[in-house]
């Protein structure tokens, strides 16, 4: 039994039966939709490129004897009995249970209900954004994390005129630091988007539908569309009170057993054991294959072993595909060995050791570092 309608989902039942697996597969997810892909909604999905991001046909599925059941929420779970309880109130059995829910969009609880307000996670969503963006003409977005960036991209593509707000100094801060942060100010600057950092919202207003954003500084922005890109937060409050061990998601051994028996985890909502006995959930698109070629073995009883890779993500904004490879934290020391303008490439230092790479549009140099950093290898070695 597989709860969850996104990558992790699907890649785990196409490994089961790569596998061999003989058994049934049921996916459960609380969509209408086929197991889709997510990182598309905020490109190509929201700019009317593309409305098809399905990961496998429905043929896939009856070839493979998985059931679908879609649009069926999961509510609970009883590990004892060992069943899992949906919105409807139909009670399902598992012998193994996968638990792969991905994650819910924070939201901004003192913004009033007022339409042309979005968050971006689900295709329905995606959806709903591109119909208002048809409409706009003037955008806030909120946030400036990967989401509110390639948003904000979107939208300009679509010649909304796009203001993107974000408290921390520059954008992506948290994530690859000012340094970093600001050539993504840049980029977006020269594509005409005005970012506002240092900054948050204070206060929404309009009478049915939004017309205004005002911000802690007391600037009011007329907007006719508001997205609030914030961040994620695992999808586990179905899990509370089954006993099953949640700490920044389903926290689980190297191969993804959660701490109740017959229950396994992986993908975003996941927090996984890694090499050195940390707990980490890493929410980048490339892992879910590394985790399910770990989880599927070590449910069947075959030898299995931790995943241990040099993590990787991406994220195209305008022309510009921002890669990042490794484990590069905010206060790293910073390197930028490249930088025309527009393209750029970083490497990322700590304790004298290289751990990151991130490049805008070089995916050539990015992927070459991956075995220095694998390999723990001295920035000196590395610098030009």
């Amino acid at each position: 039994m597989i709860v969850g309608g996104g990558l992790a989902a699907a890649r785990t039942a196409e490994q089961l039966r790569r596998s061999e697996y003989p058994g049934a597969i049921t996916i459960v997810s609380d969509e209408d939709h086929l197991p889709y892909d997510r990182p598309p909604l905020s490109k190509e999905v929201l700019r009317a490129e593309t409305d098809d991001v399905t990961l496998k046909p429905a043929e896939f599925y009856a070839e493979n004897n998985i059931t679908l059941r879609l649009g069926s929420a999961a509510q609970s779970v009883d590990t004892a009995a060992k069943t899992l309880k949906l919105a409807d109130g139909s009670e399902i059995g598992y012998d193994e249970l996968i638990i792969a829910t991905g994650l819910v969009p924070k939201r901004i609880r003192s913004f009033p209900d007022l339409a042309g307000i979005r968050v971006l996670r689900s295709y329905d969503e995606s959806m709903a954004l591109r119909e208002d963006a048809g409409k706009a003409r003037r955008a806030v977005v909120v946030g400036a994390g990967f989401i509110g960036c390639e948003v904000a991209a979107s939208l300009r593509k679509l010649g909304v005129d796009v203001v993107l707000v974000e408290p921390q100094p520059t954008p992506l801060a948290s994530v690859l630091g000012e340094t970093i942060g600001a050539l993504v100010t840049r980029l977006h600057e020269a594509e005409g988007v005005d970012v506002r950092c240092g900054v948050g919202v204070t206060e929404v207003r309009g009478s049915d539908h939004v017309e205004r954003v005002v911000l802690g500084d007391g600037t009011e922005l007329d907007a006719d569309l508001v997205v609030v890109g914030i961040g994620s937060h695992p999808a586990v409050d179905w899990l509370e009170g089954s006993g099953i061990e949640l700490d920044n998601g389903v926290v689980c051994d190297e191969v993804g057993r959660a701490s109740a028996p017959h229950v396994w985890a992986i993908g975003d909502v996941a927090s996984w054991r890694d090499h050195v006995g940390d707990q980490a959930r890493v929410e980048h698109w490339s892992n879910v294959a590394d985790q399910a070629r770990a989880l599927v073995p070590a449910l069947l009883g075959q030898e299995s072993s931790a995943v241990v890779s040099v993590p990787y993500f991406w994220s195209d904004q305008y022309d510009v595909k921002i890669q990042c490879l490794g484990e590069p934290e905010a206060d790293d020391v910073v390197h930028v060995v490249e930088d025309d303008g527009r393209k750029f490439l970083a490497y990322y230092e700590r304790d004298g050791v290289l751990v990151g790479v991130v490049g805008g549009g070089m995916p050539g140099k990015v992927m070459k570092a991956r075995g220095k950093i694998a390999a723990g290898a001295p920035i000196s070695d590395i610098l030009p």
